[in-house]
């Protein structure tokens, strides 16, 4: 179901908004974005089907989507969606950082639900003139950024237990500051046993609406304990860290040393994650991919072994996690503040993002 066509943005016909928001009202909203509630004046959209495959790129007005009842995606899930920021640079460019990483990533999570799969070069186009069409709409202060939504839903009306013929891709952007109300400060996660979020041959590894539904129960819980974020065990034993509800975890011991969950088929494999293991390996931190184990994480708590633990992801990029509890035990990590190694590897991700540092790796991936 993969294509192999170029595409580029000027691939995508803009059908401009007749009623765009005016600047004044643009200005006061991008003053002090708030996570996810407000949405530029556009969206990028490409149509499957198994006849025609992809086609008709466009950029419209930002809408409600015409969904039939019976529309597939309603009843069977058969959705998958991304996430990634476009960051204004002090020069006034536009910037992403490693969309080619959510690209594949996207394409695997859609092989996953029986999705046709979007070609990079779509992927990259979509994004491209989305950003162009809303240029305006990045901001530019600090600590905040463009969040964009690439999504995909299986848009055939049938009811059936079979892959959908018909599928929509879309990209919204919405303006946003830090995802924690609070700001960049360490969170409490509560460690949920009776719930988890994905099993052996699952859809862990995929992202897709599914797996989050599925943590929205014990993500009630924890906030009832006063707790921000839930932490999930492996679904088979119950004893091992996997991930939290929309972000990756990593442990920080007092050699240095720094470990994370490997990637089972059950963990989501984040693009945050995968460079924050490479910044701390070229800072020269012992870093290991391996099962990290409850009991050892409490034990290491207990007796200083363990300094630090921090989660990360595209939204939060790098969050401290000051508390660990459970129905058994509640745990202050590192004092309760940040720690050195998550303020440093924070620091150097967000400094490449805004091109206040270089960028070695070529990350970054020029909008406009």
């Amino acid at each position: 179901m993969s294509t192999t066509t170029t595409t580029t943005a000027s691939d995508f016909a803009l059908h401009a908004n007749p009623a765009p928001r005016p600047e004044a009202e643009r200005t006061e909203l991008l003053g002090a974005p708030t996570f996810g509630t407000v949405f530029t004046d556009h969206m990028a959209k490409v149509t499957w089907s198994a006849d025609a495959g992809w086609a008709d790129r466009r950029v419209e007005p930002y809408g409600p989507l015409l969904l039939d009842p019976a529309a597939a995606v309603l009843h069977y899930g058969q959705e998958v969606f991304e996430g990634l920021k476009a960051y204004r640079h002090a020069d006034g460019s536009v910037w992403t950082f490693r969309p080619e990483a959510n690209a594949r990533r996207f394409a695997a999570s859609a092989r996953r639900l029986a999705l046709p799969e979007l070609a990079v070069e779509d992927f990259l186009g979509s994004i491209e003139a989305l950003v162009h069409a809303d240029v305006a709409w990045v901001p530019s202060g600090e600590e905040t950024s463009l969040y964009l939504r690439p999504f995909m839903y299986a848009s055939e009306t049938f009811l059936g237990v079979r892959p959908s013929r018909q599928a929509e891709y879309a990209v919204i952007a919405s303006p946003v500051g830090p995802y924690f109300s609070g700001g960049v400060k360490p969170v409490s996660i509560w460690v949920v046993r009776d719930y988890h979020r994905a099993g052996p041959g699952g859809t862990g590894a995929a992202k897709c609406g599914g797996n989050y539904a599925a943590s929205l129960l014990p993500q009630q819980e924890a906030l009832a304990r006063g707790c921000e974020q839930v932490c999930f065990l492996d679904a088979a034993t119950s004893t091992e860290l996997e991930e939290l509800g929309g972000m990756n975890v990593f442990v920080v011991r007092a050699d240095g040393s720094v470990s994370t969950p490997e990637l089972t088929g059950s963990i989501l494999e984040g693009v945050t994650r995968s460079s924050i293991l490479t910044l701390l390996s070229e800072a020269g931190h012992e870093v290991r991919e391996e099962r990290v184990a409850l009991t050892e994480l409490r034990s290491g708590l207990e007796d200083g072994s363990v300094t630090e633990v921090f989660a990360c992801g595209t939204a939060a990029v790098v969050t401290p996690i000051g508390r660990l509890a459970s129905e058994d035990f509640d745990l202050i990590v590192g004092g309760g503040a940040t720690g050195p190694v998550t303020a440093a590897v924070r620091q150097q991700l967000t400094d490449i993002q805004y091109g206040r540092a270089a960028d070695p790796h070529g990350w970054l991936h020029r909008l406009a």
